[in-house]
């Protein structure tokens, strides 16, 4: 059998590796996983020379969400390490002025000690309404209290002053899988349709019957798209 390919995890804002346990381990054989620590930096180039400096020489390079932003930065500082890209749940854009100030609202918010992580109240806008009753609920509950506040804060400033990656979309020239929930309402399947579009040769799939976080929302479904991207 050939070696593993070396795969490069990405976690959204208040993820961490629980995010990808399904892939990881389904995976086995194929890929050689490995989750960068995104909690640690307040802005994506720290978090991209974090996760640079402890990834193999040459990697396959996965990111959700925040973990989209990221991969951007990690192919702006090094991308001749990076062997093929998948973009899940994610967008090249910035912020709008709107998202902006809702972002810094809930920064002063958790500043001030109101740090709620992610509640019931709030896991509609990240899951699918099937599943907010579920074990996948839960355990996204308990991945945001996980991750803390601190980690939280420092994951928002870099959030909010990320680059526009649309720029460097058409000079991306790796094979390319863009995937998105097709109920995700933080960023919506145009957000994917405008990232596929503006990379030569990417390949979109939209996700039956999810929100924003399908990996694991629709684990088996998004383990075989990564399957079939690391062994196109």
């Amino acid at each position: 059998m050939p070696d593993p390919i070396d795969l490069l995890l990405l976690p959204g804002l208040l993820c961490d590796a629980a995010l990808w346990e399904a892939q990881i381990a389904d995976l086995r054989g194929l890929a050689r996983c490995q989750v960068a620590d995104v909690a640690q930096d307040g802005s994506l180039a720290a978090m991209a020379a974090r996760a640079l400096a402890a990834a193999p020489p040459r990697f396959a390079l996965a990111g959700l969400s925040m973990g989209g932003y990221l991969a951007f930065e990690v192919l702006r500082q090094a991308p001749e390490r990076v062997t093929r890209l998948a973009l899940l749940d994610t967008s090249a854009r910035p912020d709008t002025p709107e998202q902006g100030r809702r972002r810094r609202a809930l920064i002063s918010l958790a500043r001030s000690g109101l740090f709620k992580g992610v509640t019931p109240r709030l896991l509609p806008q990240l899951i699918h309404p099937d599943r907010l009753a579920g074990p996948v609920g839960q355990a996204v509950i308990a991945m945001a209290e996980r991750v803390g506040r601190d980690a939280f804060l420092r994951q928002q400033a870099a959030i909010l002053t990320r680059p526009d990656s649309r720029p460097d979309l058409a000079g991306i020239r790796l094979p390319t899988l863009v995937a998105v929930g097709e109920a995700d309402l933080l960023t919506p399947p145009e957000l994917a349709e405008e990232s596929a579009a503006g990379i030569p040769g990417a390949r979109l799939h939209r996700i039956p019957g999810c929100g924003h976080l399908p990996p694991m929302e629709a684990p088996e479904i998004v383990t075989g798209l990564l399957r079939d991207w690391l062994m196109a």
